[in-house]
């Protein structure tokens, strides 16, 4: 066993935070200053990276992180605008250009938005860009009245002076204020004193989508644009043999077929002809090493790695010896291959000419596109401009900049005029990014009830050794073991191993719950098992082992209390309960489902208790919970990706399914109100679906599944689980 890392207690975040460390922090702590938008009113007070408000008193609010539906537009600017003393009804919202250096995320280092931590990473360097400035236009006040600062305060957008009832609007403030030195430790607020952060208001993003008027980047359209659809190799990594495009060329609208050594793209007047040509097309492919992979052969690989040791990220006592005491419990949990299936399909417009490209796109990393369209291109830097759009769905394929790199090859063999590449479904599901296929093996042993003893080791791809090298350190993937290392129950003898391996030829990315998917249903489902080996109810003996994480132990006594834990149910229905920290958010869940006799599940209800800390928005924080649970849900009974002959197997919506409203069940979210700093809540909920679920599942029906989607058959007892 490799045990030169046995005394490294690695998280994710920890890592992060190291790798992230150095440049991105001097957006938030020196006085730089943001460029005045085009036609901007002059002179703009822009004290920092995040803030603009020009002589009419106009506030604009710089948007570091991308809005994909969860909400982020609306609470950046509620933290900004609380600070900034601004009036939230009458601040304009701006997405931020690239730059890693302003507006990197300051847990990665570049400017991305992912892991839940939009609110999270930014909250106290949003809070002070907000104070700072509010500070200076307050000193600049002062000093045209001639009084003391401590005199003054503001509110709504304006400085007043009490003692004399004189007012100042912030955009008469301007001139002064942008001669002032931002103040190096600004006074935050007390969160007694909030009086936007903590409001359920309605989201800024919401009307124009219900209207129509949001532009997402499929929407954009430019004069003379041409439209384009491409087709990929249906085997990972094959080539294009040869095309006959005869046919193609007949189709009207039909503009240019575009042959690359990996691709076919067909260029048209409009999406409908470039779709109808390359269904023409006959492409001969050549398919390469991968046209024998399938999934028998990844899970047979991926089984074998699991027996080896792995790469020890976590040890505490003395697990060797307390897994020979007591009553011991040994098990393995498989999660498959998913797609992101985004509502929007992938897609990029580009403009490209001999000394610029221009693209229009929706994407998690704006500077990271930037940089690679400018290697792919060999332009300057600043000579790639990225228009950001609301995301119709990120999921983590986002992070992700093949989709603009597939658009600008296309552009190249063009004339210089716009195109709009758009990938069907088809092409997205089958050559997508997947999440990792994931096997976990647990042992642990019970004593007096409780768990002495708890080796756990994951194996499965190690996407942050692709994505961000610098995080990967002594062959751990941090985000793989993250919701397994920082497992929140007193177990006093643990070990906590890691097992690279990647899957032949699939290529594997960040899906939505990343790490803490396997981790939280593993764990979870493997506590069920052991309370009953333990003969305990599952509530309780999860209670017993949650001394050292009091906020989890106050959700899990709430989720139990709504929920109705302990209350009869019919024949073949169960509840189920799964508990996390993930993402820095303290969650319990409580799946109440049933199982008819063919095995199909009905979904009854499900209560979540959360404490994420001081919530910017609680109504934001109930959406996410509640969306997140239905994304995870679906993937539990239905999500799996299958490789044969190199290919994947799914294509659409009707062999990759969608949990549909008919379906979907009651949903309560309670809230427990804290004044500890907010955690993540994009992805908590669907990592907070999936054990509970199948923990219903089992006490329904006594079968313990142990891989997803879940086994209909082995639930109507035709088959062993």
């Amino acid at each position: 066993m490799q045990r030169d890392s046995a005394s490294l207690d690695v998280t994710r975040r920890k890592l992060l935070q190291a790798a992230g460390a150095g440049s991105v922090l001097l957006a938030f702590h020196l006085p730089l200053r943001a460029a005045p938008a085009a036609g901007e009113a002059k002179p703009t007070f822009a004290p920092n990276a995040f803030i603009r408000i020009d002589e009419s008193n106009k506030v604009t609010l710089v948007m570091p992180q991308v809005e994909m539906g969860q909400g982020i537009y609306t609470s950046v600017a509620m933290i900004l605008a609380e600070e900034l003393d601004a009036d939230i009804a009458q601040v304009a919202l701006e997405h931020a250009p690239p730059s890693d250096t302003l507006y990197g995320n300051p847990t990665f280092g570049i400017q991305v938005t992912g892991n839940s931590n939009s609110v999270r990473a930014f909250w106290t360097p949003l809070r002070n860009a907000g104070a700072s400035a509010r500070a200076m236009l307050v000193q600049a006040a002062a000093q045209q009245w001639k009084v003391d600062p401590a005199s003054c305060s503001a509110a709504k957008s304006a400085v007043t002076h009490a003692a004399t009832g004189r007012v100042l609007a912030y955009g008469a403030l301007v001139r002064d204020a942008s001669k002032l030195t931002p103040p190096a430790t600004p006074q935050l607020k007390d969160p007694a004193n909030f009086t936007v952060i903590g409001q359920p208001l309605k989201r800024f993003d919401t009307p124009d989508k219900v209207n129509g008027k949001v532009v997402y980047g499929i929407d954009v359209m430019l004069p003379g644009m041409k439209f384009a659809t491409v087709a990929l190799c249906p085997v990972f990594g094959g080539k294009v043999g040869h095309v006959d495009d005869s046919a193609a060329k007949q189709i009207p609208g039909v503009q240019k077929i575009v042959v690359l050594d990996d691709m076919v793209a067909v260029t048209g007047d409009h999406m409908w002809a470039a779709k109808k040509g390359l269904d023409a097309l006959d492409i001969t492919w050549n398919e390469g090493p991968n046209g024998n992979v399938s999934s028998a052969e990844i899970w047979a690989d991926l089984r074998a790695a699991s027996q080896k040791d792995g790469v020890v990220a976590k040890a505490e006592g003395d697990v060797a010896k307390f897994l020979g005491q007591g009553d011991r419990l040994d098990e393995a949990y498989e999660l498959p291959f998913l797609a992101h299936a985004t509502m929007e399909p992938l897609n990029c417009t580009v403009q490209l000419t001999k000394d610029s490209c221009e693209i229009w796109t929706g994407t998690q990393i704006m500077s990271r596109v930037q940089g690679t369209v400018a290697q792919l291109t060999g332009l300057p830097l600043d000579k790639v401009t990225v228009h950001n759009h609301l995301i119709g769905g990120g999921f983590g394929r986002r992070l992700e900049p093949d989709m603009v790199l597939t658009a600008v090859r296309v552009a190249q063999q063009l004339d210089g005029a716009p195109v709009k590449v758009v990938w069907t479904r088809e092409q997205d599901i089958q050559h997508d990014v997947y999440r990792p296929v994931y096997r976990d093996t647990i042992s642990a042993s019970l004593a007096n009830g409780k768990i002495q003893a708890w080796k756990y080791r994951v194996t499965g791809s190690a996407v942050i050794a692709r994505w961000l090298p610098p995080a990967f350190q002594k062959g751990i993937d941090i985000d793989a073991i993250d919701g397994a290392a920082d497992i929140a129950y007193d177990i006093p003898n643990l070990q906590i191993e890691y097992v690279r391996a990647e899957p032949p030829a699939v290529p594997t990315g960040f899906w939505r719950g990343v790490g803490p998917n396997n981790n939280v249903f593993a764990t979870e489902c493997f506590i069920d098992e052991l309370a009953k080996k333990a003969g305990k109810d599952p509530v309780a003996f999860r209670r017993d082992m949650l001394g050292k994480t009091p906020r989890l132990k106050a959700a899990l006594d709430l989720a139990a209390e709504k929920s109705g834990w302990g209350q009869a149910l019919p024949a073949r229905a169960g509840r189920g309960v799964s508990i996390q920290t993930a993402f820095g958010s303290f969650i319990a869940t409580v799946v109440e489902a049933e199982v008819d006799e063919h095995g199909e599940v009905r979904l009854r209800r499900v209560t979540a208790a959360v404490d994420t800390g001081i919530a910017v928005n609680p109504d934001t924080v109930i959406a996410q919970i509640q969306g997140g649970l239905i994304f995870g849900l679906t993937a539990a009974l239905y999500g799996e990706i299958t490789i044969d002959k190199g290919r994947v197997q799914q294509s659409n919506f009707h062999d990759y399914r969608m949990l549909r409203i008919d379906e979907a069940p009651q949903i309560d979210v309670h809230l427990i109100k804290s004044g500890e700093a907010p955690g993540g809540i994009g992805e908590a909920g669907v990592t907070a679906s999936s054990a509970s679920l199948r923990n219903a599942l089992y006490a329904a029906t006594g079968v313990p599944l142990r891989r997803l989607p879940i086994d209909r058959a082995a639930l109507a007892g035709k088959k062993n689980a």
